[in-house]
């Protein structure tokens, strides 16, 4: 093949792929190459530069297959109406690619996602085509994870998943009105209905590897989605709703917050300025405190301003701190796990050390200070054997003393 020609469509590509966030590796099956057959591996592996649970930092390819479409979404730089460049690859192509990257050591996986084109069966064929290559004539055993495309037949959708370690249906945007104004060729049961039966397959998948150990694996690292934020109207609390039920409807493995961004060539409906990005960072913090510290999706939005928005300034833990005073301070050594997950400044791992050493001995201030970055985020919030923190929880002024730059004003007033 022409190699001016495929790296020129290679940057065309790899660059329209940029805007997708839903993408990540953990979970997957673990698929070594053995005997010297096979190519690639998927073990502690994942995608995007993503970090892997030892902390590696990990790369994929990540482009589309094509940035040509017959959609019309607003916020997308590829809407058929957007003056952009475009391109396309063949799976052919895109499977030599990824091999040929592979090889070189500069990836451990593909993610391939792509503009609709002639329809979204055509073009959900060509996505599973290109595993199928990677799979089948390759042997390849790396990571692949495949954006699906959710107006295309389930029997597609199902094949993808047989060849996948993760495919991913995006939501777009957390409202059905704001879905439908922006993006009028998608439909929202549409989406809700092939992450459904994508969960399905998932669960029977799962269901028939312990009963049957040489039962195929379908998509075993789940599926994920992707919300973009701030190209419509929609409140922080109403993401969160959106996001938690998500969760629990279709069992998906990560919600991705992706901040819109203005595009060149931009429809007259969209925002003229691109959301904070502290916004998608608080948004990350919400969905971390309800997937690993146990809160509740109201909890989360009894965070929010009148307006329904996060505060920006402080993460969402510590103002639900704020808001609900009434639960503090907690005593480290009596209080439940559920209750010192909420004392701002105490992560997981910190939690679980602080129960481990409260069963051998009182735990002290001086103990904490072992376990957090800053012991001053805790002192408002707890009673330990040396510590009570008489008047400080309840100061009006509290926010302020908690800000970063007011850390040492608070050390001494603790003093």
């Amino acid at each position: 093949m022409d190699r001016h020609a495929i790296a020129y469509r290679l940057k065309i590509l790899a660059d329209a792929a940029k805007y997708d966030a839903s993408c990540a590796s953990s979970g997957t099956a673990k698929r070594n190459s053995k005997g010297g057959k096979g190519i690639g591996s998927t073990e502690g592996m994942g995608i995007c530069h993503a970090y892997a649970p030892d902390g590696r930092c990990i790369s994929l390819l990540k482009i589309l297959l094509t940035n040509h479409c017959i959609f019309d979404c607003h916020y997308c730089i590829n809407r058929k109406s957007s003056n952009v460049e475009r391109a396309r690859f063949t799976p052919q192509e895109v499977a030599d690619l990824t091999l040929s990257f592979y090889r070189r050591n500069y990836i451990e996986g593909l993610f391939l996602s792509s503009g609709i084109v002639k329809g979204s069966n055509h073009t959900m064929e060509q996505l599973v085509e290109t595993a199928r290559i990677l799979r089948e004539e390759y042997d390849f055993r790396g990571y692949i994870h495949l954006k699906a495309i959710p107006e295309a037949d389930r029997e597609l959708l199902d094949a993808a998943g047989r060849l996948a370690d993760r495919v991913s249906i995006n939501v777009e945007l957390p409202t059905e009105t704001g879905l439908s104004r922006l993006a009028p060729d998608k439909s929202a049961p549409q989406i809700e209905q092939a992450m459904g039966g994508l969960k399905q397959a998932i669960a029977e998948a799962q269901d028939a590897k312990k009963r049957f150990r040489s039962a195929p694996h379908f998509a075993p690292a789940g599926q994920s989605t992707q919300m973009i934020v701030g190209a419509d109207g929609a409140s922080d609390v109403a993401i969160i709703g959106r996001a938690s039920g998500l969760y629990r409807l279709h069992g998906l493995r990560r919600v991705y917050y992706s901040a819109f961004s203005p595009i060149p060539d931009a429809s007259a409906v969209l925002p003229l300025k691109r959301p904070p990005l502290i916004r998608e960072h608080r948004l990350y913090q919400s969905d971390w405190l309800i997937r690993f510290y146990g809160y509740g999706a109201e909890e989360v939005q009894g965070a929010a301003e009148a307006d329904g928005m996060l505060p920006l300034d402080i993460d969402p833990k510590l103002a639900w701190a704020l808001r609900f005073r009434d639960r503090f301070p907690v005593d480290v050594n009596r209080a439940p796990r559920e209750a010192l997950l909420r004392v701002p400044g105490l992560g997981v791992k910190a939690v679980d050390a602080l129960l481990a050493a409260r069963r051998h001995r009182t735990v002290r201030l001086e103990d904490l200070a072992r376990l957090t970055v800053s012991v001053a985020k805790l002192r408002p919030f707890i009673v330990a054997a040396d510590w009570r923190p008489t008047a400080l929880t309840d100061r009006a002024d509290l926010k302020a003393l908690l800000s970063p730059s007011s850390q040492e004003q608070l050390e001494l007033f603790a003093a």
